[in-house]
């Protein structure tokens, strides 16, 4: 009987989604952090549950054939990259697993094909949005507690993993390009040199809190959006103007204010202090404006590969399309040339206003926006049933509401992308009595972490 505390040696055999090692002891599964596929390590048991347990190494005994080395020196620190000490191909065949483990074992669909995981054009540097901690009480690496010259105070980074009230110091994110990583490093020593009080997560005191950079990989325009506790324009001031001085392609300049206590790096009141209150990316002939607080796909140079992979499974041929979860309306804009309409349904009002003021800049007549909660607006719209639906809901997936009124307006086709392969194999399963999956095709959005994006094509399994 396993337990707390106990070590125990494990030999690791495949991964799960999350990134942990999965090994086997005395007939429970055991999920292990930081531990790969040939990993034999000696763990310490964290937790134990009725079906599973979950450890940490404690000794790497033998190191497994698929480590390499990583690039960052945070690596192991910060929670941003799970996978950069494992070749980037053997990363691919990781997440195909993960979504082929997650359809047959949480959705029961154990018979189906997934195809090998779409590469990302660009391995590194590849992400178009970073989202920067502020704190007070800078938290050490082991290298850095020995160090007498490292400041303890201040810093400007990202989360270790699992612990928000941690922030390591980031210099230099190979996720993010070169040029924002010289402006995270000038606002770093700004923000130190500047004595604006720093946002206290326990006692809610202070004003900065998130520093959001945002760029336009066709474009090269930047966004800098820093995020305090209240409005403070003159506060700010002198930073968008030493900013946009040293840095022309910063376009954009805002200070987001978000005064809730939870960490979000969401901006409920949006100030300009500089330039633009957005910037525009470009993806094939489709032109998107992003605000601060859009939802836009992270990766821009794969984001083409993604839509035309939607694009080319929806095989519209002037239908109706419902595109669900729409966003700032870039798929829907996608796929308007081949649609006789499109139809977007979208929770949040800024991106649905953001959509139809890309629809306008594209010159696309057939796309409309409908705001609200889809488990509300869907019900209004069934006497418009569509032929094709697209939809790309978050995190937790589908409500089951949304799902019964994607039954009731019975398309002919489904493609949903999702980005959690264990939802998206319980939404597979409500529908699986009346739709079969007909492909399924990971794509990786995010390289060197194991989130990974899957596309799906569902077709009726008979005309009602």
């Amino acid at each position: 009987m396993l337990k707390k505390n106990a070590e125990i040696e494990l030999r690791i055999e495949k991964v799960a989604f999350g990134g942990k090692g999965v090994a086997r002891y005395d007939g429970m599964v055991l999920f292990v952090e930081r531990a790969l596929p040939g990993d034999h390590v000696r763990a310490r048991i964290r937790k134990v549950k009725r079906n599973f347990a979950e450890a940490y190494p404690v000794e790497l005994l033998q190191p497994s054939p698929l480590r390499i080395e990583a690039p960052c020196r945070h690596f192991g620190y910060c929670g941003g990259c799970k996978w950069q000490n494992v070749d980037y191909q053997q990363q691919l065949r990781f997440k195909q697993h993960i979504v082929a483990e997650s359809l047959a074992h949480i959705g029961g669909l154990r018979e189906l094909k997934v195809e090998a995981t779409l590469p990302s054009p660009k391995v590194f540097h590849y992400r178009n949005k970073m989202e920067f901690s502020f704190t007070g009480r800078r938290w050490l690496t082991p290298e850095e507690l020995d160090n007498p010259q490292i400041e303890k105070g201040f810093a400007l980074g990202l989360h270790t993993p699992g612990a928000f009230d941690r922030i390591i110091q980031i210099d230099y994110c190979w996720l993010q390009s070169e040029t924002l990583n010289q402006i995270l490093r000038f606002a770093t020593s700004y923000f130190r040199e500047s004595g604006l009080p720093v946002y206290h997560l326990r006692t809610h005191e202070g004003l900065l809190r998130f520093l959001v950079l945002r760029e336009s990989a066709a474009r090269g325009e930047v966004m800098v959006n820093v995020v305090t506790s209240r409005p403070a324009r003159e506060e700010l001031a002198d930073f968008a103007s030493q900013l946009r001085n040293r840095f022309p392609v910063v376009a954009s300049v805002v200070n987001g204010v978000n005064a809730r206590p939870a960490q979000i790096a969401y901006s409920d009141q949006v100030l300009v202090l500089a330039g633009k209150d957005h910037i525009e990316e470009q993806l094939d002939e489709c032109i998107f404006k992003i605000s601060p607080n859009s939802f836009f796909q992270t990766n821009s140079h794969q984001a083409v590969q993604l839509y035309r992979l939607v694009r080319d499974l929806a095989e519209v041929e002037g239908e109706r399309v419902w595109d669900l979860y729409s966003g700032i309306g870039s798929i829907a804009i996608f796929l308007a040339r081949q649609a006789r309409e499109v139809v977007g349904f979208e929770l949040v009002e800024s991106a649905v206003q953001d959509a139809f003021e890309n629809a306008r800049i594209k010159g696309t007549a057939n796309c409309r926006f409908v705001a609200g909660d889809l488990k509300d607006t869907l019900q209004a719209h069934l006497s418009e049933a569509p032929e094709v639906v697209v939809c790309d809901p978050p995190r937790a997936g589908m409500h089951e509401q949304v799902v019964r009124m994607i039954l009731k307006a019975n398309p002919r086709r489904i493609v949903y992308v999702s980005c959690n392969p264990t939802t998206l194999a319980r939404d597979l399963a409500y529908f699986s009595s009346h739709y079969r999956v007909e492909r399924v095709h990971p794509v990786d959005m995010f390289p060197h972490t194991y989130h990974v994006e899957t596309v799906v094509k569902l077709d009726r399994r008979c005309a009602n």
